[in-house]
């Protein structure tokens, strides 16, 4: 674990207390690897629809309601179903805090208004202009819009990202949203304008 490990947590419990959207606080970024990830942004956080694993904190309350049907195995895709997520959201680092040897307090009202001007106001580029860099010019970032399951696995593959997906939710996604770095610009892989809800028939 990180030498901040339980200072990450200490830092973010008052705030999973705070917020009935949120279920979880964890440690791990899914596509965290170096490449991917603004190593000068240690403290940048994100919304996850994604239950991410890996070093998780949860309230008692939260136990209280998953503890009498907890499964005897396979609990973390069990825990990436509908029926327990309950569209609530885990909060996520950029840079995580663990690493794996296998493989009302705030809005959410105001600060999904604020993510989705963020999203759609960036520029909408095609997967081939990040891939060969020249015309682009800043940092990012930059939106790359994908409208079907498979669209989506093509997009994720040609970016390094995790293509996976369970119940219809993207590891790392909020609102359908997956962030992440892509040669050193920040890319949002990113469905259309309007999205509503996850397709539970994509995975």
């Amino acid at each position: 674990v990180a030498p901040d490990f339980f200072e990450y947590f200490q830092a973010l419990y008052p705030i999973l207390r705070a917020d009935p959207t949120l279920w979880c606080v964890s440690a791990w970024n899914d596509n965290g690897r170096d490449a991917l990830v603004d190593p000068s942004k240690a403290g940048l956080l994100h919304r996850t629809d994604f239950f991410p694993g890996l070093g998780w904190m949860l309230l008692k309350n939260m136990w209280d309601e998953l503890e009498p049907k907890w499964p005897l195995a396979f609990w973390d895709d069990w825990m990436r179903q509908p029926e327990q997520r309950k569209d609530r959201s885990c909060i996520r680092p950029e840079i995580s805090r663990t690493i794996t040897f296998g493989r009302k307090g705030v809005s959410l009202e105001k600060y999904d208004e604020k993510f989705i001007k963020e999203i759609y106001s960036a520029p909408l580029v095609k997967i081939e202009e990040l891939q060969q860099g020249g015309s682009l010019r800043d940092p990012g970032p930059y939106r790359v819009q994908y409208s079907s399951r498979d669209s989506f696995k093509v997009f994720a593959r040609n970016l390094g990202v995790m293509d996976d997906l369970k119940s219809g939710v993207p590891r790392t996604g909020y609102r359908g949203v997956v962030s992440f770095l892509y040669r050193g610009r920040r890319v949002l892989l990113a469905p259309p304008e309007g999205w509503m809800k996850y397709d539970i028939s994509w995975s």
